[in-house]
């Protein structure tokens, strides 16, 4: 099917991102649609709400996953956000758990939820998994929605592993070209991927996200990624449908299926 009809039929590409607080999700959605500017927010009628309101629920601890995020720069996708489990504790996570469950159970694929981007911070200070993110991978069956990891903040980790070549005596210049692949080759064999091999539901993949705060930031493995894991050819073709900036992805789509 042509991939504008596509659009015209099922409308957007729908993903629920999770995430604690300072998690980076924010800077990866603003890559993602290639924009600085805020997304608008929709209640679950389709109707604008005013960032006003907004900020005042916000600010009263109050928050509804099922407000739709909009940015302009790219409608073709609708977001979700959870704040993580931190924030609200058991309830936090019933109440996303029973929005995943919701979701799955649309017969209209334009209400489905087609993708879950799970986002974790690999800075010193949110390196361990949490609680919250323990139970989720230990209870939470998404079904047929797919989820991906996104470990952001990665580049925390080159500077760990710079300390540690300039410690064996490397220079400054040699330590900042060999820290990447070291933090890559440490990160491979470190206890965040053992734990995704114990629990229950792990993910289907993970990306690693460094230096996404700059304006050059790339965000072309977590698009390519997202692709390959939908088993669903129709969702392939609409997830590629957003990323006419990327001749890469539409192409693959358009001539593969």
């Amino acid at each position: 099917m042509d991939p504008s009809r596509i659009r015209e039929k099922i409308g957007r590409f729908r993903i629920l991102v999770i995430g604690r607080a300072n998690a980076g999700k924010t800077t990866i959605l603003e890559r993602v649609c290639n924009t600085r500017d805020s997304p608008e927010i929709y209640n679950s009628a389709g109707e604008k709400i005013d960032p006003a309101v907004l900020k005042a629920s916000k600010e009263r601890g109050e928050h509804n996953i099922e407000n739709e995020m909009v940015f302009q720069s790219n409608p073709g996708f609708v977001f979700h956000d959870s704040r993580g489990f931190e924030a609200g504790g058991a309830s936090e996570f019933d109440m996303v758990k029973a929005f995943i469950s919701s979701r799955s159970k649309e017969t209209k694929i334009t209400k489905q939820l087609h993708a879950i981007w799970y986002c974790i911070p690999m800075d010193e200070a949110s390196r361990s998994f949490t609680a919250g993110e323990n139970k989720f991978f230990s209870q939470c069956d998404t079904g047929s929605i797919p989820v991906i990891v996104l470990f952001t903040k990665f580049d925390a980790l080159y500077d760990v592993e710079f300390a540690k070549l300039r410690k064996e005596g490397k220079s400054r210049k040699d330590a900042k070209e060999l820290a990447p692949m070291h933090a890559e080759e440490s990160f491979a064999n470190g206890p965040q991927l053992k734990f995704f091999k114990e629990v229950r539901w792990p993910p289907k993949c993970h990306v690693c996200l460094p230096n996404m705060n700059e304006d050059d930031a790339d965000c072309g493995t977590l698009i390519e990624r997202t692709a390959e894991i939908l088993d669903n050819e129709v969702l392939q073709q609409l997830f590629a449908s957003t990323q006419q900036s990327n001749l890469e992805i539409c192409m693959k789509y358009a001539v593969e299926r």
